[in-house]
């Protein structure tokens, strides 16, 4: 996964960050036959993470690189190697038939209401072929559905530069270090194979399974369908594709996204008594997590569970008094009526009705069945 609730996530949406210019950048070679050839017999990272700093210093010793899969936020060159500050050594367009991009991580509402993740996928799921899903988008709330596997971008990254990763994603909390199956992309491909025939090869990610936080788990909202992430995030998907070259079908995808966007008096005012109450807290809980972390990134339990309740309260004190008060802090509001579209709202229930009917969710554990 790429885009939890952490340090980075929630400090840019409260400052503003944009993407930075392409040009600060040098361009990536692709990553070397052999070794995607030699991914295939990588291991997991075992125990904690992010790995053991000795660990870590004895791969470095042998050359070991790690193949990271990037799909959020972690596209755009200003996150990735810019506020991450990570200097990959090479990169490679992907398309992993095993999984499928959500936005079901929940955020800060009225702000970044949600981020990328990931849900396993059935590769024997169709695509989309209903009359519904063959008509043009409509000029509402609903967004396009995405019948293919996963879109990213696999960078080939040092062992330090792994744990770094690891640790900008909350030190590894409620995550799992797992290989997937992915497939390149030919260059310049203007679209992404339903079934691709390109050799496969194993990349690291990091995978929340759907658990409860009290074991391990992220925090997630009742309907993973229903939050809309933020213009600014979306932004940096969009960045990023256009950056590596990503297939034109995705790109069009990307922009097609309905961002969240504030529509009413009553939405501002949640998000300044909400800004207001609970930012000093994170802040706080952000700043003790600098100090607490050991060396390689890894947060102590007791703040793992620190920073779990402050967004149990957070959501707490939006679902309880905000939102019924100010309104919605997780999905337009049109302005007309004052609330989601109707038929937006129907077409949204459709989808995910049919994506449970294809198997598209999210297991406890990991099978890359691919």
């Amino acid at each position: 996964m790429a885009d939890p609730v952490t340090t980075q996530g929630i400090s840019a949406a409260l400052n503003e960050n944009t993407p930075s210019s392409r040009s600060l950048y040098p361009q990536l070679p692709p990553i070397s036959e052999d070794r995607l050839r030699s991914s295939l017999t990588d291991q997991t990272c075992p125990g904690e993470l992010p790995p053991d700093p000795q660990a870590l210093e004895a791969a470095s010793k042998k050359d070991q690189t790690y193949l990271y899969l990037a799909y959020g936020s972690n596209l755009a060159f200003s996150t990735f190697q810019g506020v991450r500050g990570v200097k990959p050594l090479a990169a490679l367009n992907v398309v992993v038939p095993s999984l499928v991009l959500t936005f079901d991580l929940a955020g800060f509402p009225y702000t970044e209401p949600c981020f990328a993740n990931t849900a396993h996928r059935s590769p024997s799921s169709n695509p989309a072929s209903s009359e519904e899903e063959k008509t043009p988008l409509l000029p509402d709330c609903s967004d396009p559905d995405w019948p293919k596997g996963l879109v990213g971008v696999v960078y080939e990254v040092t062992p330090h530069d792994y744990a770094h990763i690891i640790a900008t994603e909350g030190g590894g909390a409620s995550y799992h270090d797992v290989l997937v199956t992915c497939h390149p992309l030919p260059p310049s491909s203007a679209t992404v194979p339903q079934h691709p025939d390109t050799p496969p090869f194993k990349a690291h990610t990091l995978f929340a399974p759907n658990l409860p936080p009290k074991e391990g788990g992220s925090y997630r909202r009742p309907d993973p369908e229903y939050a809309q992430a933020s213009r600014r995030y979306l932004d940096l998907l969009i960045t990023g594709a256009k950056e590596h070259g990503l297939p034109d079908e995705y790109r069009e995808y990307l922009d097609a996204l309905q961002p969240y966007t504030i529509t009413t008096r009553g939405q501002r005012m949640g998000r300044f008594v909400l800004t207001v109450t609970w930012v000093p807290v994170l802040r706080a809980v952000f700043m003790i997590g600098k100090r607490f972390s050991d060396e390689g990134g890894r947060s102590p339990p007791w703040l793992v569970r620190l920073l779990g309740s402050v967004f149990v309260g957070i959501w707490a004190t939006y679902d309880l008094i905000l939102k019924p008060v100010f309104g919605d802090g997780e999905r337009t509001i049109e302005k007309k009526g004052g609330e989601t579209n109707g038929q937006s709202e129907r077409r949204r229930r459709r989808k995910l009705v049919k994506r449970r009917k294809d198997g598209v969710g999210e297991k406890a554990g990991w099978v890359d069945d691919v």
